[in-house]
Protein backbone atom coordinates (compact mmCIF):
# COMPACT_ATOMS: atom_id res chain seq x y z
CA UNK A 1 0.00 0.00 0.00
CA UNK A 2 1.44 3.32 -0.70
CA UNK A 3 0.99 5.64 2.22
CA UNK A 4 1.41 8.75 0.44
CA UNK A 5 -2.16 7.50 -1.94
CA UNK A 6 -3.06 6.41 1.71
CA UNK A 7 -2.88 9.33 3.45
CA UNK A 8 -5.63 11.72 4.67
CA UNK A 9 -4.72 15.24 4.56
CA UNK A 10 -7.73 18.04 6.59
CA UNK A 11 -8.36 20.58 4.12
CA UNK A 12 -8.62 24.09 5.55
CA UNK A 13 -11.01 26.25 4.10
CA UNK A 14 -9.40 29.04 2.26
CA UNK A 15 -10.47 32.87 4.37
CA UNK A 16 -13.22 34.73 2.68
CA UNK A 17 -12.35 38.02 1.45
CA UNK A 18 -12.69 40.88 3.35
CA UNK A 19 -16.27 42.44 1.98
CA UNK A 20 -14.77 46.21 1.72
CA UNK A 21 -16.88 48.63 2.56
CA UNK A 22 -16.49 51.77 -0.05
CA UNK A 23 -18.51 54.91 1.79
CA UNK A 24 -19.50 58.00 -0.88
CA UNK A 25 -18.21 60.95 -0.13
CA UNK A 26 -20.59 63.82 0.02
CA UNK A 27 -19.58 65.49 -2.70
CA UNK A 28 -19.68 62.47 -4.95
CA UNK A 29 -23.36 61.45 -3.42
CA UNK A 30 -24.81 64.78 -3.76
CA UNK A 31 -24.06 63.94 -7.93
CA UNK A 32 -26.46 61.36 -7.52
CA UNK A 33 -28.69 63.08 -6.22
CA UNK A 34 -28.47 65.93 -7.67
CA UNK A 35 -29.46 63.39 -10.81
CA UNK A 36 -32.64 62.23 -9.45
CA UNK A 37 -33.75 65.95 -8.93
CA UNK A 38 -32.68 66.98 -12.09
CA UNK A 39 -34.88 64.13 -13.43
CA UNK A 40 -37.86 64.82 -11.75
CA UNK A 41 -37.61 68.86 -11.79
CA UNK A 42 -37.48 67.58 -16.23
CA UNK A 43 -40.14 65.47 -15.83
CA UNK A 44 -42.40 67.82 -14.01
CA UNK A 45 -42.18 70.32 -16.64
CA UNK A 46 -42.45 67.39 -19.62
CA UNK A 47 -43.78 63.93 -18.83
CA UNK A 48 -41.84 63.08 -22.19
CA UNK A 49 -39.07 65.27 -21.52
CA UNK A 50 -36.65 61.96 -21.88
CA UNK A 51 -39.03 59.97 -24.29
CA UNK A 52 -38.37 62.49 -26.94
CA UNK A 53 -34.54 62.97 -26.11
CA UNK A 54 -33.55 59.21 -26.40
CA UNK A 55 -34.87 59.24 -29.48
CA UNK A 56 -32.06 60.77 -31.06
CA UNK A 57 -29.77 64.27 -31.59
CA UNK A 58 -29.81 66.94 -34.52
CA UNK A 59 -27.63 69.59 -33.03
CA UNK A 60 -27.00 72.93 -35.13
CA UNK A 61 -23.74 73.56 -33.03
CA UNK A 62 -20.22 71.80 -32.07
CA UNK A 63 -18.33 73.65 -29.66
CA UNK A 64 -14.92 72.65 -29.06
CA UNK A 65 -13.94 74.65 -25.46
CA UNK A 66 -11.49 73.95 -22.75
CA UNK A 67 -12.43 71.72 -20.19
CA UNK A 68 -12.35 74.18 -17.42
CA UNK A 69 -15.19 73.14 -15.09
CA UNK A 70 -16.20 77.04 -15.19
CA UNK A 71 -17.28 76.93 -19.06
CA UNK A 72 -19.73 74.18 -20.02
CA UNK A 73 -21.39 74.70 -23.03
CA UNK A 74 -25.36 74.30 -22.59
CA UNK A 75 -25.20 76.70 -19.54
CA UNK A 76 -23.05 79.36 -20.86
CA UNK A 77 -25.05 79.29 -24.09
CA UNK A 78 -28.39 78.90 -22.33
CA UNK A 79 -29.24 75.58 -24.42
CA UNK A 80 -30.65 72.45 -23.79
CA UNK A 81 -29.23 68.78 -23.95
CA UNK A 82 -29.44 68.10 -27.66
CA UNK A 83 -28.50 71.34 -28.88
CA UNK A 84 -24.73 71.35 -28.72
CA UNK A 85 -22.39 69.03 -29.62
CA UNK A 86 -19.51 69.33 -27.74
CA UNK A 87 -15.49 68.84 -27.47
CA UNK A 88 -13.48 69.79 -24.64
CA UNK A 89 -9.62 69.63 -24.09
CA UNK A 90 -6.94 71.79 -22.15
CA UNK A 91 -7.16 74.96 -23.79
CA UNK A 92 -9.81 74.27 -26.21
CA UNK A 93 -6.69 73.59 -28.56
CA UNK A 94 -7.39 72.30 -32.72
CA UNK A 95 -4.58 70.59 -34.52
CA UNK A 96 -3.99 68.39 -37.10
CA UNK A 97 -2.22 65.73 -35.04
CA UNK A 98 -5.40 65.36 -32.35
CA UNK A 99 -7.52 62.21 -33.80
CA UNK A 100 -9.75 62.55 -31.31
CA UNK A 101 -10.86 66.36 -31.94
CA UNK A 102 -10.50 65.59 -35.74
CA UNK A 103 -13.09 62.50 -35.23
CA UNK A 104 -15.26 64.56 -33.22
CA UNK A 105 -15.27 66.95 -36.11
CA UNK A 106 -15.59 64.79 -39.02
CA UNK A 107 -18.42 62.91 -37.48
CA UNK A 108 -20.26 66.08 -36.31
CA UNK A 109 -19.63 67.85 -39.61
CA UNK A 110 -20.36 64.92 -42.10
CA UNK A 111 -23.26 62.91 -39.95
CA UNK A 112 -24.57 65.30 -37.75
CA UNK A 113 -24.83 67.98 -40.45
CA UNK A 114 -23.93 71.28 -37.94
CA UNK A 115 -24.26 74.24 -39.27
CA UNK A 116 -21.77 76.20 -36.36
CA UNK A 117 -18.51 75.13 -35.61
CA UNK A 118 -17.51 77.19 -32.23
CA UNK A 119 -13.85 77.26 -30.89
CA UNK A 120 -14.55 78.75 -27.50
CA UNK A 121 -12.11 80.29 -25.11
CA UNK A 122 -11.83 82.17 -21.76
CA UNK A 123 -9.62 84.72 -20.07
CA UNK A 124 -8.27 83.69 -17.48
CA UNK A 125 -7.02 80.16 -18.86
CA UNK A 126 -4.54 78.47 -17.16
CA UNK A 127 -3.46 75.98 -19.85
CA UNK A 128 -2.43 79.66 -21.22
CA UNK A 129 -0.94 80.96 -18.51
CA UNK A 130 1.22 78.00 -18.06
CA UNK A 131 2.36 78.21 -22.29
CA UNK A 132 3.65 81.49 -20.98
CA UNK A 133 5.82 80.60 -18.42
CA UNK A 134 9.00 78.60 -17.99
CA UNK A 135 7.70 75.70 -15.87
CA UNK A 136 7.73 72.37 -16.52
CA UNK A 137 4.18 70.42 -15.64
CA UNK A 138 4.95 66.99 -17.25
CA UNK A 139 2.84 65.16 -19.99
CA UNK A 140 0.72 68.17 -20.75
CA UNK A 141 4.14 70.36 -21.47
CA UNK A 142 3.78 68.37 -25.06
CA UNK A 143 0.67 69.73 -25.41
CA UNK A 144 0.87 73.73 -23.86
CA UNK A 145 4.03 73.34 -26.71
CA UNK A 146 1.03 73.85 -29.30
CA UNK A 147 -0.04 77.41 -27.57
CA UNK A 148 3.29 78.45 -26.98
CA UNK A 149 3.91 78.10 -30.84
CA UNK A 150 0.95 80.53 -30.69
CA UNK A 151 2.56 82.94 -28.52
CA UNK A 152 6.13 82.85 -31.27
CA UNK A 153 4.14 83.65 -33.84
CA UNK A 154 2.50 86.54 -32.17
CA UNK A 155 5.66 87.34 -29.85
CA UNK A 156 6.16 91.15 -31.37
CA UNK A 157 2.72 92.24 -29.61
CA UNK A 158 2.33 89.84 -26.60
CA UNK A 159 6.09 90.71 -25.55
CA UNK A 160 4.90 94.83 -25.51
CA UNK A 161 2.61 93.94 -22.18
CA UNK A 162 3.71 94.15 -19.39
CA UNK A 163 0.45 93.68 -17.68
CA UNK A 164 0.80 90.03 -16.67
CA UNK A 165 -2.77 89.29 -16.47
CA UNK A 166 -3.61 91.35 -20.15
CA UNK A 167 -0.79 89.22 -21.43
CA UNK A 168 -2.57 86.07 -20.83
CA UNK A 169 -5.63 87.33 -21.58
CA UNK A 170 -4.65 88.82 -25.49
CA UNK A 171 -2.88 85.39 -25.75
CA UNK A 172 -6.04 83.25 -24.68
CA UNK A 173 -7.70 85.40 -28.01
CA UNK A 174 -5.00 85.07 -29.94
CA UNK A 175 -5.04 81.41 -29.32
CA UNK A 176 -8.84 80.88 -30.08
CA UNK A 177 -7.91 82.83 -33.49
CA UNK A 178 -5.20 80.38 -34.89
CA UNK A 179 -7.49 77.34 -33.16
CA UNK A 180 -10.29 78.76 -36.02
CA UNK A 181 -8.06 78.67 -38.57
CA UNK A 182 -6.52 75.03 -37.89
CA UNK A 183 -9.92 74.04 -38.09
CA UNK A 184 -10.48 75.53 -41.11
CA UNK A 185 -7.42 74.04 -42.72
CA UNK A 186 -8.35 70.70 -41.78
CA UNK A 187 -9.64 68.56 -44.92
CA UNK A 188 -12.77 68.07 -43.24
CA UNK A 189 -13.70 71.85 -43.38
CA UNK A 190 -12.24 72.09 -46.56
CA UNK A 191 -14.52 69.37 -48.08
CA UNK A 192 -17.70 69.78 -46.27
CA UNK A 193 -16.99 73.63 -47.89
CA UNK A 194 -16.78 72.35 -51.34
CA UNK A 195 -20.68 70.06 -50.63
CA UNK A 196 -22.15 73.27 -48.88
CA UNK A 197 -22.80 76.62 -47.87
CA UNK A 198 -23.91 76.60 -44.66
CA UNK A 199 -21.21 76.02 -42.61
CA UNK A 200 -19.68 78.66 -40.39
CA UNK A 201 -16.56 78.26 -38.02
CA UNK A 202 -16.37 80.80 -35.52
CA UNK A 203 -14.40 82.24 -32.38
CA UNK A 204 -15.38 83.09 -29.15
CA UNK A 205 -13.74 84.17 -25.86
CA UNK A 206 -15.95 83.73 -22.65
CA UNK A 207 -15.24 86.85 -19.69
CA UNK A 208 -15.48 84.85 -16.44
CA UNK A 209 -15.89 87.72 -14.58
CA UNK A 210 -18.85 88.99 -16.55
CA UNK A 211 -20.27 85.62 -18.16
CA UNK A 212 -20.74 87.16 -21.60
CA UNK A 213 -19.25 85.96 -24.87
CA UNK A 214 -16.85 87.86 -27.02
CA UNK A 215 -16.97 87.37 -30.43
CA UNK A 216 -13.28 87.16 -32.20
CA UNK A 217 -15.33 88.60 -35.53
CA UNK A 218 -12.82 85.52 -37.36
CA UNK A 219 -15.68 83.65 -38.62
CA UNK A 220 -15.81 82.20 -41.75
CA UNK A 221 -17.48 80.13 -44.03
CA UNK A 222 -15.15 79.11 -46.89
CA UNK A 223 -11.35 78.77 -47.79
CA UNK A 224 -10.72 82.26 -49.19
CA UNK A 225 -9.26 83.54 -46.06
CA UNK A 226 -6.72 80.57 -45.91
CA UNK A 227 -3.15 80.53 -47.76
CA UNK A 228 -3.15 79.19 -51.01
CA UNK A 229 -1.14 75.97 -49.39
CA UNK A 230 -3.52 75.25 -47.49
CA UNK A 231 -6.17 75.21 -50.13
CA UNK A 232 -7.06 71.94 -51.36
CA UNK A 233 -8.17 70.16 -54.67
CA UNK A 234 -10.02 67.59 -55.36
CA UNK A 235 -8.24 63.81 -54.29
CA UNK A 236 -6.85 62.56 -57.49
CA UNK A 237 -5.06 59.14 -58.08
CA UNK A 238 -1.30 59.36 -58.73
CA UNK A 239 -0.11 59.71 -62.17
CA UNK A 240 2.01 56.27 -63.25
Amino acid sequence: MDPIKNHKTNSIPAPEPEKTKISLSQSYASLLNGNSEWVKTQLTKDPDYFTKLSKGQSPEVLWIGCSDSRVPANEVTNTNPGEVFVHRNIANVCVHTDMNMLSVLDYAVNVLKVKHVIVAGHYGCGGVAAALSKKQFGLIDNWLRNIKDVYRLHSHELDRITDEEQRVNRLVELNVMEQVYNVCKSTIIQNAWKERSDLQIHGWVIDLKTGLIKDQKVSSSGPRNLGYVYELDDVEAAAH
